[in-house]
């Protein structure tokens, strides 16, 4: 998995593989993310603040049985400005399923096809492993824009867990699953 060279970069942001030495870059990001937007994350900012950037390292790639693929960001001027982690299932029977998880973006950059770049080069990695036939991932049903940037890039829903999110205040969040065939 080398060749993420993206199709079109907006606004000239590099796309390419986290370092370890990037892990408090991402972990900063990942922060605020959870803060500011905790209906978009399964994931809950108190319980992340508290973990260490070496926590993260996993999602570089490489991890325990191969599960954490990669972790792309996007750079401009040594600032990251998004991020998408890919996974893998460990067991035997299962193994050609990948996990696309972690999307972000900085808010005072959406609307500008980073995201979109993000999945675009992701995806690109992911179909050149010829073990993985199939991409997942999760979203929460009511952030629109989310989900349309993933059918815009070939993931359809294949299901809704109904309440899987339950907020401090008590809210309830559907999220829907999706997936794309990576062949």
């Amino acid at each position: 998995m080398t060749d993420i060279a993206p199709r079109r970069a907006p606004q000239d942001w590099e796309v390419r593989v986290l370092r370890d030495t990037e892990l408090l870059a991402y972990k900063q990001l990942r922060d605020g993310m959870l803060a500011r937007h905790p209906e978009a994350f399964t994931s809950d900012a108190e319980t992340e603040m508290r973990r260490e950037p070496e926590s993260y390292r996993s999602r570089l790639g490489g991890g325990a049985n191969g599960v954490g693929l990669f972790t792309l960001g996007t750079w401009r001027g040594g600032r990251l400005g998004g991020a998408i982690s890919a996974e893998r299932e460990p067991r035997l029977k299962v193994r050609h399923v990948s996990h696309i998880v972690g999307m972000m973006v900085a808010d005072d950059l959406q609307g500008q096809g980073i995201g979109g770049l993000l999945l675009d080069c992701a995806l690109r990695l992911l179909q050149q492993d010829a073990t993985l036939e199939i991409a997942t991932l999760s979203v929460t049903a009511s952030n629109h824009g989310a989900v349309r940037l993933y059918e815009r890039c070939g993931f359809v829903r294949y299901g809704r867990l109904e309440g899987a999110l339950k907020l401090p205040d008590g809210r309830l969040l559907d999220k829907d699953l999706m997936m794309r065939r990576l062949r």
